[in-house]
């Protein structure tokens, strides 16, 4: 069952604002089952460019019910119902605002056309209601005024719910009061990830990065994250929008891009501790680490210089790795030397890689 919600305010400042009118059609997905049309007296005065816009005056609302007055039929005859609006997260935004001010917490599980009918329709000029739908042939009366606006939802509607012929684009953008999105989206995040060693990267809603990570087990190591019982992880987890990954294929490369992707971005969910840099020098002044790859065919290269970290590359063509000017093309180099020269010099006193090439300046591999 739907409730399609059409709402007038006062407008001003954000959730300053005060409904005039409000018209509500309890639709079945057939047909409209109970309605609710009211002006409301807002208690305040309409800021002009609404008066224009709507033709409501403060004049008009004098004897209207309060909201207070409308709250329990509002309550009534959407419950157990999906509401649904043009551009439902003003007018759910601006229902919940009212309740809060009467101390009652109002939640339903909420649908917006504009979205739906993006994904349903696309490719249209503008998703306004009064301009897709005269693209759409359906009529609209009374235009911003509450009934007029919601009818024409309504129609709107009906017509999106025809083209989703087995409704799973409308299940997946309803917003459950249950935050089941969320956790569908994280389930279908996690899938896609893959069983490898890397770094990942994770993002919010605007594409920044907020927290990076790393692992044998890239799509483990993200399951783990979203599992920890923690305010840090916590807030992650609610945050994310979408996780990107680099494979790396071997340790070093792990170590070494997750501390300098951590150094020059700073996520703001990472907890990054202030490294002690070494200065100590490499046994060799040029030489090349070289490590496994992504896959068996390749091979991971560190390119060291005149005792500094050049840069790195991944190169699957063994002639490559013997002519020192063809590799210095391909490494991509490292801005914070003296932060990748502690990560390296620090993993081979630890830790063994496949083989260390030195060479002079002057002459080929």
């Amino acid at each position: 069952m739907y409730a399609i919600v059409d709402i007038e305010t006062t407008g001003g400042k954000f959730n300053e604002e005060g409904i005039t009118e409000i018209a509500i059609y309890k639709f079945d997905g057939h047909n409209v089952v109970d309605q609710f049309i009211s002006l409301v007296n807002p208690e305040k005065e309409i800021q002009e460019f609404v008066v224009k816009l709507t033709g409501i005056n403060n004049k008009m609302l004098r004897n209207a019910p309060k909201f207070h007055e409308v709250a329990k039929r509002i309550i009534e005859i959407t419950e157990g119902c999906v509401l649904i609006a043009h551009n439902a997260s003003f007018d759910y935004r601006i229902l919940r605002t009212e309740y809060n001010r009467l101390g009652y917490e109002f939640t339903r599980d909420n649908l917006c056309t504009v979205q739906l009918s993006k994904k349903l329709i696309p490719d249209e000029a503008s998703y306004s209601l009064g301009k897709l739908c005269r693209s759409l042939g359906i009529p609209v009366t009374d235009r911003h005024r509450a009934s007029g606006d919601a009818m024409a939802t309504v129609q709107l509607f009906r017509l999106l719910l025809d083209k989703d012929h087995n409704k799973k684009i409308l299940k997946r953008t309803i917003q459950f009061t249950d935050n089941r999105n969320h956790k569908l989206k994280i389930n279908g995040i996690i899938e896609n990830l893959p069983e490898k060693e890397g770094v990942f990267y994770v993002h919010n809603e605007n594409g920044n990065i907020i927290f990076i990570g790393r692992g044998k087990n890239i799509r483990l190591e993200v399951t783990k994250l979203f599992l920890k019982d923690n305010k840090r992880a916590e807030k992650v987890k609610n945050k994310v929008d979408i996780v990107t990954y680099q494979e790396t294929g071997n340790q070093l490369f792990t170590r070494l891009k997750y501390y300098l992707e951590l150094d020059n971005i700073k996520p703001k969910y990472n907890l990054i501790r202030k490294r002690k840099i070494t200065h100590l020098n490499f046994n060799h002044d040029h030489f090349l680490i070289i490590e496994k790859g992504r896959v068996p065919e390749e091979s991971f290269i560190i390119l060291i210089e005149r005792n500094e970290v050049i840069g790195y590359a991944f190169t699957n063509l063994s002639y490559q790795r013997n002519q020192l000017e063809i590799l210095k093309r391909l490494v991509t180099k490292i801005e914070n030397k003296p932060l990748a020269k502690t990560i390296i010099k620090n993993f081979l006193l630890n830790n063994s890689v496949d083989k260390i090439v030195r060479y002079e300046l002057e002459n080929n591999l």
